[in-house]
């Protein structure tokens, strides 16, 4: 590859793979805190649930959920799940980003130029593969994010227990609660369009991922029983930690991305390059 610059070489999949996830991972850690916030808010007001914060703990705004569970559990309560976030966001962001390419290219059969449809089916198709291997790990974060660290009511002690612990309570099943829906609805989207569309999916989707065992029969019956015991209102609970987190998170992921994509494109196309 001598005489050829960084950018005259196509990233190869591990390029994609490696970048991805490490863009995902480092704009997860910025952004936890406001993900954890806005789960904390979506499940303020249900009463069941496998974990749940603080009976005596109200919630209000992005600012005022941070301050008091920084107040009330210490600053490490903003992280917790960070270790099942970031296992999540490394095969989510490396299978959704680092196959989409491949995929276009297999359901054009190599053509340059690929039409909507087929940017759409590869985008779905991606997004599909990705939630199914990374599902398991949004399970476990969003259960540790509404864990409380106060008031020794903590059910998981560590994210290979939160594992097994879901596994033997609820079965394989209970790893793979329905989140398919949350992510094509966000696959469309952006922005705080995105986050209007998805938010009541989104709320739902973190209202299933805590439920006890029999708790909702289905993500159907678990929108109905917000809607009749919380109103409409309960749909858009953390919507601004929501949007928020959304376009901080795109802004850093992507940007990242792009630069770490760059160096590995440069180390891979240095005369001195072992491959």
């Amino acid at each position: 590859m001598v005489g050829f610059k960084a950018t005259d070489v196509p990233p190869t999949a591990t390029v994609k793979f490696l970048g991805a996830g490490t863009a995902a991972c480092i704009a997860d850690l910025i952004t936890f805190p406001l993900d954890t916030a806005k789960v904390r808010l979506q499940i303020q007001g249900e009463r069941q649930g496998p974990v749940r914060a603080t009976a005596s703990a109200q919630y209000r705004g992005v600012l005022g959920t941070i301050l008091t569970m920084v107040r009330t559990e210490g600053p490490r309560s903003l992280y917790n799940g960070l270790v099942a976030g970031l296992q999540r966001q490394m095969s989510f962001a490396s299978v959704r980003i680092g196959l989409y390419d491949s995929v276009k290219q297999f359901y054009t059969k190599g053509s340059e130029h690929a039409s909507i449809g087929s940017r759409l089916l590869a985008g779905s198709t991606t997004g599909a593969l990705a939630v199914a291997v990374a599902q398991p790990t949004d399970v476990v974060k969003v259960r540790f994010q509404a864990q409380a660290r106060a008031g020794g009511g903590r059910r998981y002690q560590s994210t290979v227990n939160a594992y097994k612990t879901i596994a033997q309570e609820e079965g394989f099943r209970g790893l793979w609660k329905d989140d398919l829906p949350c992510h094509f609805t966000s696959a469309f989207g952006a922005g705080f369009c995105t986050t209007v569309i998805a938010s009541p999916v989104d709320v739902v989707k973190t209202r299933y991922m805590n439920s006890a065992l029999g708790q909702y029969s289905s993500a159907g019956h678990c929108a109905l029983t917000m809607l009749q015991k919380e109103g409409p209102r309960a749909f858009y609970k953390g919507f601004m930690p929501s949007f928020l987190r959304l376009g901080s998170w795109n802004v850093v992921m992507f940007v990242t991305y792009e630069q770490l994509k760059r160096a590995l494109m440069a180390a891979c196309t240095s005369p001195e390059a072992p491959f």
